[in-house]
C-alpha cells in the first residue's frame, strides 16, 4: 500500500520529460541563459547571507577599537561586497524577467501550433464527439497558462534548490540537526499543497462540461449571429438565468475549496512559525552563553528563515509542478490523438477527370458510439457526366453519404469505388482536391470576397 502514493507519483509526472523537450524545442538558447542565470541568482542569497555575518562581526570589531582607518577597512570591504551582491542581485533579477518573458512566449507559441497542428490532423469524428471537445477544451484553456506555469515552477524549483544547499551549508557549522529541523517544518506545507492540487484538478476535470455550457451560453448572449433570435423568441433571458445557475454553482465549490486550503495553510505557517521561534531561542541562548558571536546570531537568523522561506517555496515548487503534471497530462493525450483515416502506404493516384463513376456498394456505416446505421447495405452508382440529385427526408443519410464519399469516415461494411478504385486506396487529400463541396451550413470567412473564394482551391493560381 505504501508504494501506492509512489506510484501514483512517478505514473502523474511521466510527462515531464516531455514537457522539458517541449520547453527546450521551443526556446533552446532562451533556456541556457534562463539556466544560467537561475545558477546565479540561486547562489546569490546564501553569499549576502554569509556577508552580513562577516559585516557585522567586523563592525563590532571596530567599534571595541579605536575606529581608526586601518582598523574600519576590513567593515569597508565587506561592506562593499554585501552592497555589490545586492545590486548584482537586483541586475540579475531584472535580466531574469526579460529572459524569462521571451522564453515563455516562445513555449506558449510552440504549444498554440502543436494544437492547431493537432486540431487540423485529427479525424472529423473527433469533431462530432464529446468527448473530443471535453479533451480539446481541456488542452486549449491550459495551454496559455500552464508552460508559464511550468517553466516558472521549474526555474523556481532549480533556484531554489541551489540556494537551499547553500544555505544548509551555512547552517551545519551550528549542528548537523538543523536542516532536519528545517526540513520537517516546512514537509505540512508541502504536502498540503500537493493535496489540495489534487483536488483541485478533480474538481476542475469533473466540471468541465459545465464549463463548456457557461461558455456556450455566453457565447450566445454576446455573439451577433444569434442577437436576432435572442430577441425574436426571447431567449435570451432563458440562457441568462441558466449561465447564472452553472457559475453559481461553479463559484460556491472553487471558493469552498478555496476556504479549506487557506486553513489548512495558516495551521502549517503557524508550525513553521513555532520551528523558527524554538530555533532562534536556542541560538540567543548559545549567544548569551558566549558559544556564539552577534555575527553567528545574524547569519542563523537569516539563514534559518530564509531556508524555511526556500524550502517551503521548493516543497511548494514541487506540487506546483504535480499540478502542472496534471494538466500536461491533458495537453499530451490531446496531442497524442491519432487520425483514422490515414493515406495508404502505397496510395493510388485519384482518379481525374472521372470516366466510369462514383459506385456506392453494399455499405452500411454508424456513427461512432450509435448503435442504430445511418445506413444500411446502400447501393448507389453515378455515372461519368451525369448530373443526380439525391433527395430524401431529414435524417435520411445524405449527409452521411457526403462524408463517406469525401471519405470523413469509412463504412463498417461495403467500399465506395471512383472509376473502380476504392477511396481507402487514395491518399484523402489526393481525394479532396478532385471533390468540391457546398456543405449545408457553408463557412463564410472573415475575409475578403476574393479570399473566400480563393480559400475554396488555394493550390490554384492566382
Amino acid at each position: 500500500m505504501a508504494s501506492e502514493p509512489l506510484t501514483g507519483l512517478r505514473r502523474r509526472f511521466r510527462h515531464m520529460p516531455a514537457a522539458l523537450r517541449l520547453v527546450w524545442s521551443a526556446a533552446p538558447r532562451w533556456t541556457m541563459a534562463w539556466a544560467a542565470l537561475l545558477i546565479a541568482q540561486g547562489l546569490l542569497p546564501a553569499a549576502s547571507v554569509y556577508l552580513t555575518r562577516l559585516v557585522v562581526d567586523e563592525l563590532v570589531g571596530a567599534l571595541n577599537g579605536d575606529l581608526a582607518l586601518a582598523a574600519l577597512r576590513p567593515f569597508l570591504w565587506a561592506a562593499g561586497l554585501l552592497a555589490g551582491t545586492l545590486v548584482v542581485g537586483e541586475v540579475l533579477r531584472s535580466v531574469a524577467e526579460w529572459v524569462q518573458t521571451a522564453q515563455t512566449e516562445s513555449v506558449q507559441d510552440h504549444v498554440r501550433e502543436a494544437i492547431h497542428r493537432k486540431a487540423i490532423e485529427v479525424d472529423l469524428a473527433y469533431y462530432e464527439s464529446p468527448q473530443y471537445f471535453d479533451q480539446l477544451s481541456r488542452a486549449q484553456q491550459e495551454a496559455s497558462s500552464r508552460p508559464l506555469s511550468l517553466v516558472n515552477n521549474i526555474g523556481a524549483l532549480l533556484q531554489s534548490s541551489i540556494t537551499v544547499v547553500a544555505i544548509i551549508g551555512l547552517l551545519v557549522p551550528y549542528g548537523v540537526w538543523i536542516p532536519l529541523v528545517l526540513l520537517a517544518s516546512t514537509l505540512p506545507a508541502f504536502f498540503i499543497v500537493l493535496h489540495f492540487n489534487r483536488q483541485y484538478h478533480h474538481w476542475w476535470q469533473a466540471s468541465t462540461e459545465r464549463r463548456r455550457w457557461t461558455q456556450y451560453y455566453d457565447l450566445m448572449l454576446t455573439n451577433s449571429a444569434a442577437a436576432a433570435e435572442m430577441r425574436l423568441f426571447q431567449v435570451g433571458p432563458y440562457l441568462k438565468s441558466a449561465y447564472a445557475v452553472l457559475r453559481r454553482d461553479l463559484r460556491a465549490e472553487r471558493i469552498d475549496l478555496s476556504r479549506r486550503q487557506a486553513l489548512a495553510r495558516l495551521a502549517a505557517g503557524l508550525l513553521a512559525l513555532a520551528a523558527t521561534g524554538g530555533m532562534m531561542a536556542w541560538m540567543a541562548w548559545r549567544a548569551l552563553q558566549g558559544a556564539a558571536s552577534l555575527g553567528d546570531l545574524a547569519l542563523f537568523y537569516q539563514a534559518f528563515n530564509r531556508g524555511q522561506g526556500l524550502a517551503q517555496t521548493l516543497l511548494r515548487n514541487l506540487g506546483q509542478l504535480y499540478s502542472d503534471s496534471l494538466f500536461l497530462e491533458n495537453l499530451f493525450d490531446f496531442l497524442g490523438l491519432r487520425p483514422q483515416i490515414v493515406a495508404p502506404e502505397r496510395p493510388l493516384p485519384a482518379p481525374a477527370p472521372l470516366r466510369q463513376g462514383i459506385h456506392v456498394q453494399d455499405v452500411t456505416f454508424s456513427y461512432p458510439g450509435r448503435e442504430q446505421p445511418s445506413l444500411a447495405a446502400f447501393d448507389l452508382f453515378i455515372p461519368a457526366g451525369k448530373v443526380v440529385a439525391i433527395v430524401g427526408a431529414n435524417g435520411a443519410g445524405k449527409t452521411t453519404l457526403l462524408k463517406l464519399l469525401c471519405r470523413f469516415y469509412d463504412p463498417q461494411r461495403g467500399q465506395i469505388t471512383i472509376d473502380g478504385v476504392d477511396v481507402r486506396q487514395l491518399d484523402p487529400e489526393a481525394l479532396w482536391r478532385t471533390i468540391t463541396v457546398l456543405f449545408q451550413f457553408p463557412i463564410p470567412y472573415y475575409a475578403t470576397v476574393s479570399d473566400n473564394i480563393r480559400f475554396g482551391d488555394l493550390g490554384a493560381a492566382p
